[in-house]
């Protein structure tokens, strides 16, 4: 593919404990103070938008550039030994005082994951991190993860904004993922309503899953959300209409070009702009907008044929639409694509090694 990709923002290292199959279905009934937890190992693998998004756009066959921020320590050195087994690890900044953000995942099957999460090097990412001249030859920029990265959501978002202004002055296209917002901490006081209003404008396609969106933009929906649910995943009560609806037409009142929102398990919901709307798409990632205009559905998940971990899901799913956009595809060829590779990436613990090839993938329709 002859269309270069920079995938940027944050990464990290993944640190996933093996359980033994749960029989209990609370992670509460499971992690109890005191008790001992006999583990059957552990997979250690990178982690976050930069790694999951990035490489496996680079497996599914895109030239891809990799940016993220590093220390220079332990897990520094693990993630750029990983990363140079693809050789993809050029792009990467070395931070010396900084340290390296981890996340140690506890993947209990059948029950939602829990992340304990260190933002590391992540929380100092700026838009002149991202040199000019890398720009200048890419037709994609894909960003992910700002809510988890504070230079890009402190004062107001402005960061971010720079950045999505800095890669559109260039004629690429820009993407952009979100991540869950943890409530508790400083990110879960930021009006992300305000950031969104003023980032996505400048974003041609907007990836949130269902919880991050109607978290920043109507956390009195998302409290009620939480209350039908109950013991269940949120996504198994949705309902597109009520439920998904409202929140894509904020987006699209925003200026939204291409929407996405992941709804986990059931699929993801998508929605275009009308034509004259995807005309400010950059142009060099080439979208035939004639194709891809006044677009809306609903793709359903793929049933894999067996599921490990949901680590990465969501960020392949994404790196499938990309790569299919950039590949010529329409829109519900990129759709396609992309819940069967989530469907491929949960039967493995690592965001990896569960991919096949669009080809293979297309064998099973």
């Amino acid at each position: 593919m002859g269309k270069k990709v920079i995938a940027a923002g944050h990464i990290c290292l993944d640190i996933t404990p093996v359980f033994s199959k749960a029989g209990k279905k609370t992670m509460s009934s499971i992690l109890q103070p005191g008790k001992l937890i006999q583990m059957k190992g552990v997979d250690v693998h990178t982690g976050g938008s930069v790694a999951n998004t990035g490489l496996a756009m680079k497996i599914l066959g895109a030239d891809v550039t990799l940016m993220g921020k590093i220390g220079k320590d332990a897990f520094g050195d693990m993630i750029h030994n990983i990363l140079k087994e693809y050789k993809a690890e050029k792009g990467m900044l070395v931070m010396e005082g900084e340290s390296t953000s981890y996340s140690v995942i506890l993947a209990v099957p059948g029950i939602d994951r829990i992340f304990l999460h260190n933002p590391g090097a992540n929380d100092t990412f700026q838009a002149d991190d991202v040199p000019q001249k890398e720009l200048e030859n890419a037709s994609l920029f894909h960003f992910g993860y700002p809510p988890l990265m504070k230079k890009m959501y402190e004062h107001h978002g402005e960061e971010l904004q720079k950045l999505m202004i800095k890669v559109k002055d260039t004629g690429a296209a820009t993407s952009l993922d979100m991540a869950a917002v943890d409530s508790a901490a400083d990110v879960g006081h930021i009006d992300w309503k305000q950031i969104l209003e003023k980032v996505i404008p400048y974003v041609d396609f907007f990836m949130p899953s269902a919880e991050e969106l109607c978290y920043m933009l109507d956390k009195e929906r998302f409290a009620d959300w939480q209350k039908r649910a109950g013991s269940q995943d949120i996504t198994e009560i949705l309902d597109i209409e009520k439920d998904i609806k409202p929140l894509a037409k904020q987006c699209m009142d925003f200026g939204a070009k291409v929407l996405l929102i992941k709804c986990g398990t059931p699929g993801i919901y998508y929605r275009t702009a009308g034509r004259n709307t995807l005309m400010k798409v950059g142009k060099k990632a080439e979208l035939n907008i004639n194709r891809w205009a006044d677009k809306e559905g609903f793709e359903k998940s793929y049933i894999p044929e067996r599921v490990l971990s949901g680590t990465g899901a969501g960020d392949t799913s994404i790196a499938a639409f990309l790569t299919a956009m950039l590949g010529g595809y329409t829109i519900e060829e990129c759709m396609q694509l992309s819940t069967a590779t989530g469907a491929s990436c949960v039967t493995e613990y690592d965001a990896l090694s569960g991919l096949k090839s669009f080809s293979e993938l297309q064998k099973k329709k």
